[in-house]
């Protein structure tokens, strides 16, 4: 914990907490074995950007000296000594889950990893076919000689340090050569020739290693060792930037892959010399370094090949369809008799596609408005749009170009639209636009009407498929006219003169009206009333919110937190935050909704929203958490937060000691595993919906001739 006034838990070790429990899911024999490959790919790819982003924030911090350490309330090199303890803690557990666990199961499916000196024959024969063929090119020998060269490492790119010593001479004369693995260019997992129904498999480290001597003739290969460098890749887009920002994150672009070192990881077998003359080659610290084992990159397990055993994979759970609207026979129709709930993978993303196609193809339809955080390579909503325009629909689209790791293919889209005819705007200085809004004007009766689709994830038909996320349809004008205001406030950057009395929106009346709910709460605890609070986010961090909760705890207010990710708030501290329990929920979908319950003297007030209880959420970007008014939608979420907090398969107990212990009791004698019950759940409900539908159509008198 911090040791401020306020207890809590520094942010970025409550992240490493969340990422061991990524690393829960790959050492837990429930999972089906592929699946445990694809968390430790995960976990590695989240340690990858951890370090790129927030470790090099912490690296400069502590290589700016006094006067950058004066702007927090931390001293930088401890908390990069404590991560760097943390995570070489982890990276052991995480090689021995591999090699004590993943590889013995392979084993048993007749999936073998090959290492070169397990080759036979005719797979040596193969892999130095496949090396002189593919790889030659690629693999850029460089021998370390003095300080004369000092060879640039690419960003999170694979190479081998080569110990070698040229032939004939004495043992002190070793020398140290650098090799690029080619996997930029190459499947990283190489199929070898194998007998009928085994499946063996070499990495491209080793067929690198078993060629290593054709690259330096004339010396003795003594050892190899892998590494991979890890750049800073902050954009640094202070709030007081100003001018043309778009150049400026193109710029930024360019240097995020040649930025200043903040990681370099390493074989653990690697011998102090040639560690030591790392260092000075590269130009390190000892707090740059982390050790792992034989091999890195591990976010390559995504890739791995899966030889068609589809036994080994989580049994599928396909999205199911919304007919209400998928099958409407007139889609706005359906929006306008009422309110429609999308809680994706469950249900199907169709619906949120049909509603921008729906749109472009309407001749009624005068407008169409979006914002654009993060977006597919191939989107049949963003074609959509561009139909649109062709149609002579008015369409605009808000771009935040800084999305992290998503500005280059924003800016792309952002080109395209342009080009289609689409009105494109662009972010902001200073400030992010996170909300997930989209905005239909159509022409009814003479007049406009709107409709709208609020949500908590982005208009991504890729991560539909992986992301628990909530959206909803409506034309209630309490929301379809704030949702109006929203888009006119970014398309002419100047302040609405009205006031947001429905949605909360960042930079207007998010905070406030969420410490206002709070304060209800603790109104209707000190005067011996029902008070409770469910919030569900995936990061809790922003400390006067945190400080809300403790009053409210310590006023009596019953609090019940599912937080994904980081959790700076402690629970269960006696007299501050006893009334608070707090659980994590990590499985085969990213938790990825935002839900926001106030008990309210029974009028449970739901929202749902894009934001997280973050700093930068509530203080520094436009979101937007929105009402639902609807009681049968309301239902819904409530009954689909029951089961989370039910949870007695995938639930993790948040605590002061980040222990992750899961969570074995539920809220009855059966085990309650959230992204199972909550897909038979909605399975259920459509099919209720259904015979009502039925039922009615039925019953409803016939028409005379």
């Amino acid at each position: 914990m911090t040791e401020n006034k306020t207890p809590t838990i520094i942010r970025d070790i409550s992240w490493l907490s969340f990422n061991y429990r990524v690393m829960q899911e790959a050492k837990d024999p429930r999972v089906p074995l592929f699946e445990r490959i694809k968390f430790l790919a995960i976990y590695s790819s989240n340690l990858d950007e951890f370090f790129r982003v927030r470790m090099a924030n912490h690296r400069n911090l502590h290589r700016g000296g006094k006067k950058t350490i004066k702007q927090v309330d931390y001293d930088p090199q401890e908390i990069i000594e404590h991560i760097q303890e943390t995570v070489n803690r982890q990276q052991e557990e995480y090689s021995a889950i591999f090699q004590d666990e993943i590889v013995p199961e392979l084993e048993k499916h007749n999936i073998f990893l090959l290492r070169r000196l397990d080759l036979n024959e005719e797979q040596k024969e193969f892999v130095e076919n496949y090396f002189q063929g593919h790889m030659l090119p690629f693999v850029q020998p460089v021998l370390l000689v003095g300080k004369k060269i000092r060879p640039f490492l690419n960003n999170a790119a694979l190479y081998l340090t080569v110990l070698i010593r040229e032939k004939g001479m004495p043992e002190a004369k070793k020398q140290i050569a650098i090799v690029k693995i080619p996997s930029d260019h190459l499947p990283r997992f190489i199929k070898l020739p194998s007998a009928p129904g085994i499946h063996q498999i070499i990495l491209l480290d080793d067929i690198v290693r078993h060629s290593i001597s054709w690259m330096f003739p004339g010396y003795d290969i003594i050892e190899t060792y892998s590494i991979k460098l890890t750049r800073d890749a902050e954009l640094y887009l202070d709030d007081e930037w100003s001018g043309d920002l778009m150049n400026k994150i193109k710029s930024s672009l360019v240097k995020r892959h040649v930025g200043p070192a903040s990681r370099l990881i390493y074989d653990r077998e690697m011998p102090p010399l040639v560690l030591d003359r790392l260092k000075e080659v590269l130009e390190l610290d000892d707090l740059d370094l982390l050790k792992e084992g034989r091999y890195h990159n591990n976010s390559d397990f995504f890739k791995f090949p899966d030889f068609g055993l589809e036994k080994l994979k989580d049994p599928p759970q396909p999205p199911m369809p919304y007919p209400p609207l998928e099958k409407a026979k007139d889609f706005f129709k359906a929006l306008k008799e009422k309110d429609h709930f999308n809680h994706v993978p469950y249900h199907s993303y169709e619906s949120v596609v049909r509603f921008f196609e729906e749109a472009a193809d309407d001749p009624d339809v005068t407008h169409i408005k979006i914002v654009q955080y993060r977006v597919a390579s191939k989107s049949r909503i963003m074609q959509a749009l561009m139909n649109a325009v062709k149609r002579g629909k008015q369409v605009s689209a808000f771009i935040e170009i800084k999305a992290r790791f998503d500005e280059a293919a924003n800016l792309k889209w952002g080109e395209k639209l342009e080009k289609a005819g689409v009105t494109v705007n662009y972010s902001m200085p200073g400030l992010k636009v996170h909300s997930k809004l989209a905005l239909v004007r159509r022409m009814e009766n003479g007049s406009d009407q709107l409709y709208a689709y609020l949500a908590t994830g982005n208009f991504h038909e890729g991560t539909a498929k992986l992301y628990s996320d909530m959206g909803l349809f409506t034309s209630d004008p309490r929301l379809v006219n704030e949702v109006a205001r929203v888009f006119s406030h970014l398309e002419t950057k100047v302040k609405p003169t009205k006031t947001f009395d429905h949605l909360l929106v960042g930079q207007f009346n998010l905070r406030p009206q969420l410490e206002k709910l709070i304060d209800f709460e603790i109104d209707q605890a000190l005067e011996g009333k029902k008070a409770e609070i469910i919030l569900k986010m995936n990061s809790l961090q922003d400390e006067k919110m945190i400080n809300h909760l403790y009053r409210a705890s310590q006023a009596g207010v019953k609090i019940k937190l599912i937080i994904r990710g980081i959790c700076c708030l402690v629970p269960g501290i006696k007299g501050l935050s006893e009334n608070i329990e707090a659980i994590s929920i990590v499985d085969r979908y990213l938790e990825h909704t935002r839900v926001f319950i106030f008990h309210h003297a029974g009028e449970d007030k739901t929202y749902l929203s894009s934001a997280d209880w973050m700093t930068r959420n509530l203080s520094h970007r436009i979101e937007t958490a929105f009402p639902v008014y609807e009681a049968n939608i309301k239902k819904q979420i409530m009954d689909l937060v029951n089961i989370q907090l039910c949870d007695s398969v995938k639930a993790r107990i948040l605590d002061e000691d980040q222990t992750n212990t899961y969570k074995v009791e539920g809220c009855s004698d059966i085990n309650i595993r959230t992204q199972v019950e909550s897909y038979y759940f909605i399975k259920r409900h459509l099919e209720t919906e259904k015979r009502k539908l039925k039922k009615a159509s039925t019953t409803a008198p016939k028409t005379s001739s």
